[in-house]
């Protein structure tokens, strides 16, 4: 995605004529957390009455959140920045999905994917797991995949609106501050650079 335009105000541009969409794409940071740490301690329970070991539950939640660090990284780089040229269209989807963001980094509505996305997004990757997983595996793997994804969401919050003194996190709010103010074409992991690493979309770091 091409650097076009970046505001740092925390003002919020209009979307959508609608008044209904345009609430619908706005969402306080905190809103992710009421919808799914219920989601993910149901998952706990229902794998407590499983009968399966508490060694397999470890293996499958440290499963789960890595493959929570693969996933973000292959929908930011993929999808949310996979931007036609010739299809005004799709620069329009792309623009409600990711562009806005860029273009208004500050903006503290639009920083958390909005229920109208998470929920389906949610459903979809848990019956793909629970297809994909043997019997009843999927309520060990799907909290910490959750978790995973609450994670990236509380923490992009906090990277573009909070002032960090531990080192670690001055890191992670610099990986992602290259990817909005130096190239977005690199830097795509939010919670993690790890697969920047692995994939060669990292920044060169002074």
């Amino acid at each position: 995605m091409k650097k076009k335009f970046v505001s740092n105000s925390q003002e919020s541009v209009r979307m959508f004529k609608s008044d209904l969409l345009e609430k619908l794409s706005k969402v306080h940071y905190t809103v992710p957390l009421y919808i799914f740490i219920p989601v993910v301690a149901f998952c706990i329970y229902k794998y407590t009455q499983t009968g399966l070991g508490l060694l397999l539950f470890i293996e499958l939640f440290v499963s789960g959140l890595i493959i929570w660090t693969l996933v973000e990284y292959i929908m930011h780089r993929f999808v949310f920045h996979y931007e036609p040229a010739d299809k005004p269209w799709a620069q329009r989807m792309h623009f409600i999905f990711h562009g806005v963001h860029h273009d208004y980094p500050s903006d503290a509505k639009r920083l958390v994917l909005p229920p109208s996305m998470s929920i389906p997004l949610a459903t979809g990757f848990y019956f793909l797991f629970n297809a994909i997983l043997p019997v009843n595996y999927v309520f060990g793997f799907f909290p910490a995949f959750i978790l995973g994804y609450l994670f990236y969401d509380i923490s992009h919050y906090a990277i573009h609106h909070f002032n960090f003194k531990g080192n670690i996190w001055k890191k992670i709010k610099q990986h992602h501050m290259l990817h909005h103010y130096q190239d977005p074409a690199k830097g795509y992991g939010v919670s993690s650079p790890l697969w920047d690493k692995i994939f060669g979309s990292d920044f060169i770091k002074k």
